[in-house]
């Protein structure tokens, strides 16, 4: 069964006047999500993507700084491999679920490591503050 849905009503969400909401248009304001929309669009995504600031500063985070310490790496190489792995594993999936775990390498940030190791991160597919159907990818432990 298919439901459709036109636009979340925030005052009756759960039965009750809501108290407080915080949209995803916010979080992104605020720097708790990362859009990467534009770049996801290029790795085969059509809808809306962001990261986590805590799955940023794992996965794609790098300054020339961290170039010099440890490896030659970019930040949009990096974010790069990050959705990628993403698009990757949603067509390797065999769908049926809105929350997906991949496996990508990355090497460590603000260390001395130059071998790239693996990390897991999640997606998650959901509505969006109209409903419409947005991507954000974080790292197992978040929500």
């Amino acid at each position: 069964m298919t439901i459709a849905v036109d636009k979340i009503n925030q005052d009756t969400l759960f039965g009750d006047n809501v108290i407080h909401s915080y949209s995803r248009a916010q979080a992104i304001e605020d720097g708790y999500l990362v859009d990467v929309t534009e770049t996801a669009k290029e790795a085969g995504f059509i809808w809306p993507v962001a990261l986590t600031r805590a799955a940023w500063e794992d996965c794609v985070e790098w300054c020339e700084r961290d170039s010099k310490r440890q490896t030659n790496q970019d930040i949009s190489g990096r974010l790069w491999d990050v959705v990628w792995m993403a698009s990757f594993a949603i067509r390797s999936s065999k769908g049926g679920s809105c929350h997906l775990l991949y496996e990508l390498f990355r090497v460590p940030r603000g260390g001395r490591k130059r071998k790239p190791r693996r990390t897991t991160l999640k997606m998650v597919t959901g509505p969006g503050e109209n409903g419409e159907p947005v991507v954000t990818i974080l790292l197992p432990n978040e929500d």
